[in-house]
């Protein structure tokens, strides 16, 4: 039986509650013995005709699911686990406006941030999911033999850090300032956004695994569930992230792969003492080799998130299942540790261990359009870092594409999954 899950109602993030955590009221659950696209959906605000079906509970499949109802289309979003529970919910949050100029990403990059402004604007963005302006700056710690195993003093900061920044950091360069780059706590965002599609525009959520999209005569007809139900659609938007190579009817056409981030979230003693700085570090670690890039993320709920040492891995069947690596939490912890005395063991508590799986494609370009030869079928995944900052313009351009066939807000051209199959026939 399908069960679609209740409204998501965010709690409010303020200055007086730094441990705020996203809670769902179970204000109603509605289940369905019938398929979603039963009369009573079809008579309810919304034209007599098949809903699109968005597959994935992430940033892009939620933002997608969005922008899709504010243009009155009815949609199904089904997610297999929890709305936001991979890398949505575990991202940095880091906002940049022009990070991606330069390259194929730039266009989407730029409207995107600005998507996001708005979009702060509209849902009350600092109080519901800790969207912020920020200074985003560039340092580089070099490990001491014995930092890396025992407590050394820490010193004054120097020059131009900030005053909570009192490790071994030399060389700080600002590379953000709050016009171009800013945060949001992601699975806020996440399921804010969601929320308020529920709300306001009636996007119904189903609770289950995608194991087929059912083609006829090379058009999208229905989604086919685990358990054997379908769910009819007019247009399906596969926004699966690093799952979309589970799923056959892309598997062979490009890959997409995890790339396993892990990361920490701490919770200082003293979290005023924290400022807005995104920290981005050439990390020398005592044992030598090759430098890392960690990232600090200071929260304005008064946390402090880490993350870095990725590697490409397996994707696990099941989100739920992915675990950090025990070796890569402790670098993070050292890493912590030697940014800033408010980070360090005994002085803030640790809240999360966690990892996640970043969608990757070979050529480092995002898949977004229509699936080549299935007329209907959408994907969008393969953002790896920039999904949360893209998130917003990739929905808002795959809504276009989907209801008016093409997309103004952002050209897609260089994201077409047809590039993955000229010269494969």
């Amino acid at each position: 039986m399908f069960v679609t899950s209740p409204p998501f109602t965010p709690t409010l993030l303020t200055a007086q509650t730094p441990n705020t955590r996203i809670i769902t009221a179970l204000t109603s659950i509605r289940s369905s013995s019938t398929p979603a696209t039963s009369m009573e959906d079809q008579q309810h605000h919304h034209p007599p005709l098949k809903r699109v079906v968005v597959c994935g509970g992430g940033v892009i499949g939620v933002c997608t699911a969005y922008f899709l109802s504010k243009k009155g289309v009815a949609v199904t979003l089904v997610e297999k686990s929890s709305i936001a529970c991979a890398a949505s919910g575990k991202a940095g949050g880091f906002l940049a406006l022009d990070w991606c100029d330069g390259g194929p990403l730039s266009k989407l990059a730029r409207a995107s941030f600005n998507l996001h402004r708005s979009l702060s604007q509209e849902l009350n963005g600092p109080q519901s999911y800790g969207y912020r302006p920020l200074t985003a700056l560039s340092l580089s710690i070099t490990e001491s033999s014995s930092s890396s195993s025992s407590q050394e003093p820490h010193k004054s900061p120097g020059r131009n850090l900030p005053s909570w920044v009192d490790g071994p950091a030399k060389g700080p360069r600002t590379i953000g300032t709050a016009e171009t780059t800013a945060q949001v706590q992601p699975r806020l965002f996440t399921k804010t956004l969601l929320s308020k599609a529920v709300e306001d525009h009636e996007v119904e959520v189903v609770i289950g695994k995608v194991e087929t999209v059912e083609v006829e005569s090379g058009k999208v007809r229905a989604v086919v569930l685990e358990d054997g139900r379908e769910i009819e659609a007019r247009a399906v938007v596969l926004a699966l992230g690093p799952w979309t190579s589970k799923l056959s009817l892309l598997d062979s056409m490009f890959r997409v792969y995890g790339l396993k981030a892990n990361s920490i979230v701490l919770e200082p003693k003293e979290p005023d003492a924290i400022t807005p700085h995104a920290l981005f570090l050439s990390y020398y670690s005592a044992q030598g080799g090759k430098p890392m890039d960690p990232e600090v993320y200071p929260r304005p709920t008064g946390e402090v998130y880490l993350c870095g040492v990725s590697a490409e891995a397996e994707v696990p069947d099941d989100p739920e299942q992915v675990a950090p690596n025990p070796e890569s939490i402790q670098v993070l912890k050292r890493v912590a540790k030697n940014v800033s005395s408010h980070l360090e063991e005994g002085e803030a508590t640790l809240k999360a261990e966690q990892a996640c799986f970043l969608p990757c494609t070979d050529d480092s370009v995002p898949v977004i359009g229509e699936v080549p030869g299935v007329k209907g079928c959408f994907v969008a995944t393969g953002h790896n870092c920039w999904g949360i900052l893209n998130g917003p313009a990739t929905g808002a351009a795959v809504a276009e594409l989907v209801v008016d066939g093409r997309a103004s807000i952002v050209d897609l051209t260089p994201f077409n999954p047809a590039r993955f199959v000229v010269g494969k026939r």
